[in-house]
This record gives structure tokens, sequence and C-alpha cells, in this order.
């Protein structure tokens, strides 16, 4: 494709301020790099989820992105995706990328989802205490 970056589509909780201001983070250091990625606010879109294939708790607690083939890759394996297209954030993909940093930056983003969202009333069923 000539240098051009392909397409990727990022799902995010746009009900999210902390994902909110990551997105514009994430654009302010991509510049043009950050053109071939398109933004999908999964709120609200539980349908057009399942159609790809995402289920919307899933998609609720960790970062899922499509990329150009249609592929979806979640979580660390997503981050990794998305940051490594932007020449400033590549060495944080390769270090994130290692197996020990990727298991334990992993267990902290959970753990911190988890708390963002039930302090949000937003937790799904699936994780509630019984």
């Amino acid at each position: 494709m000539g240098g051009q970056k392909r397409r990727l589509v990022v799902y995010y909780d746009g009900s999210c301020p902390a994902c909110i201001r990551d997105r514009q983070v994430y654009e302010r250091l991509a510049g043009k790099a950050g053109r071939s990625v398109v933004w999908f606010d999964i709120t609200g879109q539980e349908a057009s989820l399942r159609e790809r294939g995402i289920d919307p708790d899933q998609a609720l607690q960790e970062l899922h992105v499509e990329d150009a083939d249609g592929r979806i890759h979640s979580e660390m394996a997503a981050y990794i995706l998305l940051m490594g297209r932007v020449p400033v954030l590549k060495p944080l993909a390769w270090l994130l990328s290692l197996g020990p940093i990727k298991r334990l930056v992993s267990a902290l983003y959970h753990r911190w989802v988890q708390r963002r969202l039930a302090r949000e009333g937003r937790l799904p069923t699936s994780n509630r205490e019984p």
C-alpha cells in the first residue's frame, strides 16, 4: 500500500472519560498515522458488536481492534497493534509484547477496569458478586 497504513477499527467505551482522554492522547501522538484509525463507540451498540463477533460484555472490559483483514484483536494484542503504528509508541508496544510484562500489565489493567465499571454501576452481570 505504498507506506499508507491499513485501516484499524478501535472499539472503545465512549462513556468512559478516561477512555476518551486516552483516545485524544493517541490521536495527538499519532498525527498523520492516526488517520487510518476509525474509532467506534461501543455504547449502546450491542447488536453491532455481536454482528462482528465481539461479546458486548468483553468489549466493555477490554479493548478490541479490528484489522484491515477483519480479524479482531483484544486486550494487550489490541493495544500492541494500535501502539505499533505510532513511532513514539513503538518501543512501548514492544515492551508490552514481552511475556512477563504483558501478563503484569494485563492483570493491572483488568483490575482497574473492573473497579471503574463497578464504581460507575456498569459492571457486566457475569462479573458481579452473587
